[in-house]
């Protein structure tokens, strides 16, 4: 296949390259500065500026755009940002390929979400059926997947990853708790009863991949079938790293740190999702439970 990634140089999208390469695929990364190579083509997503023949020869376009919601504290100028890198890159994209549809070649959008979409759920197992919760994140979101809906009207399949929390040592959560849990310092947040809804990095480029092939459309869930909450992944990070978890961190310390819906929305609250379409689409987990995720990476 003939595939364009914008994103590519972040943590899945660099592993999602080098698999796709590997798999005999022409990758073509979007780059937001001059070319560098045949692999690479420069565009601009907030003048609307794309090369229009780069996408009229892809089979599908994985759009991975989307500054870091973790990366700093949400000022207005930051939610602003994160906003807008998600529905801009979207938008483009949605509106390149509808232009394109009229010459009859069938092509495929995988657009990246997540799972904040279902905002705090408790205890309630969700999946792609459920409907989409309340907060910041729930209505990015909301705006990020609604950026689409030129492609699919002109008849592109569209796929939504709403994607949990990756798993690497190379980068997210993983490689940012490591140095403490390897020290001792690793503890639960909160009352640890969140649920954290988590997928290995090689599940993560293993599903997509899977995608671009798959008879699926509409919201997809990109996690593990085995949720697990915070006091669980804190005892197996603990168990992975031959380390005691002694501490808990009380809940009004990440709110100091980070401001108060921060944390409320990315530490101290979480969804119990089921990645239920992606498993009757004929997907088998290479990591289906987090203690096997974590023996595999480290």
């Amino acid at each position: 296949m003939h595939i364009v990634i914008s994103g590519a140089s972040g943590l899945v999208g660099t592993a999602l390259q080098d698999r796709l390469r590997g798999d005999g695929h022409t990758v073509i990364s979007l780059v937001r500065k001059a070319s560098a190579s045949d692999h690479e083509s420069e565009w601009d997503p907030y003048s609307g500026s794309i090369d229009l023949d780069v996408l009229t020869a892809a089979d599908a376009v994985i759009n991975l755009s989307g500054a870091g919601i973790g990366d700093r504290r949400w000022s207005q100028s930051y939610r602003k940002t994160l906003l807008e890198s998600r529905t801009r890159t979207t938008s483009l994209l949605a509106a390149s390929l509808a232009n394109l549809a009229s010459d009859g070649k069938q092509r495929i959008l995988l657009n990246s979400s997540a799972i904040g979409i279902y905002g705090d759920r408790g205890d309630e197992e969700v999946d792609e059926n459920s409907e989409h919760g309340s907060g910041f994140l729930a209505d990015i979101c909301l705006d990020w997947e609604a950026a689409t809906t030129p492609a699919a009207q002109a008849g592109v399949r569209v796929v939504h990853l709403r994607t949990g929390i990756v798993m690497s040592k190379k980068g997210g959560v993983l490689k940012k708790l490591l140095p403490l849990f390897k020290l001792g310092l690793g503890g639960r947040l909160g009352s640890g009863r969140q649920w954290q809804s988590w997928i290995s990095i090689d599940d993560e480029i293993g599903a997509i991949v899977h995608l671009l092939t798959a008879d699926v459309s509409g919201a997809v869930n990109l996690t593990a079938p085995n949720p697990v909450t915070n006091q669980q992944f804190t005892a197996a990070l603990g168990r992975a790293v031959r380390r005691p978890t002694f501490f808990s961190v009380p809940a009004f310390a990440p709110k100091i740190l980070v401001g108060g819906e921060f944390a409320e929305q990315l530490l101290l609250t979480g969804q119990r999702v089921l990645p239920t379409k992606l498993q009757q689409s004929g997907y088998v987990f290479t990591h289906s439970t987090l203690d096997d995720a974590l023996t595999a990476l480290l």
